[in-house]
């Protein structure tokens, strides 16, 4: 596999974080001693200061759990899925869609999601931040040879203990990349 450190394509999403709390994505602009800086994914592009105590998920350690041979499966690769089905948005409403129809398109997409682990609200996630970076970060779809490669290699992970553990409370399909 590997390892170059750029920051092309899917790489982007070690910039970009959501704030629990905060509607939108944001990107990571450098860390102060008050917490860290980031600016809003929006026409505003608003910096805001994120205090040390906000809970902040860098989308690049964010996966969807499956039920399949792997664990889960990383954002990363789950954004690239969708590009090849829907291209660069995804047409169904978040707000009006029903549970049923978010559900199908999440399986269209990765058919082995964990019907018992992913919940709606979390697909919705999965649409919303697709549609805002295609919008505002383009770029970050742009496959590298090191991106096709990691596709192209199944990643062998295990959720750790305290993953597992906080899976339920979250509601969110979070997990830690223990290769960077």
């Amino acid at each position: 596999m590997s390892e170059k450190v750029e920051s092309t394509g899917m790489d982007l999403l070690k910039e970009v974080a959501n704030v629990s709390g905060k509607p939108g994505l944001f990107r990571i602009l450098k860390p102060s001693r008050a917490g860290v800086i980031v600016e809003s994914l929006d026409e505003k592009r608003e910096k805001t200061l994120i205090g040390p105590t906000a809970r902040v998920s860098v989308l690049k350690d964010v996966s969807i759990f499956t039920d399949g041979a792997e664990e889960s499966v990383a954002l990363s690769d789950v954004f690239l899925k969708i590009r090849e089905i829907h291209g660069e948005e995804v047409t169904l409403s978040v707000k009006t869609s029903s549970d049923k129809e978010l559900i199908e398109f999440l399986a269209e997409v990765l058919p082995e999601f964990d019907r018992t682990k992913v919940y709606v609200s979390d697909i919705k996630k999965v649409i919303t931040w697709y549609n805002l970076l295609s919008k505002h970060i383009p770029e970050a779809f742009v496959a590298t040879e090191g991106d096709a490669e990691v596709a192209a290699e199944p990643a062998a992970e295990v959720a750790t203990e305290e993953e597992v553990k906080e899976a339920p409370a979250k509601k969110a399909a979070k997990k830690e990349k223990s290769k960077a």
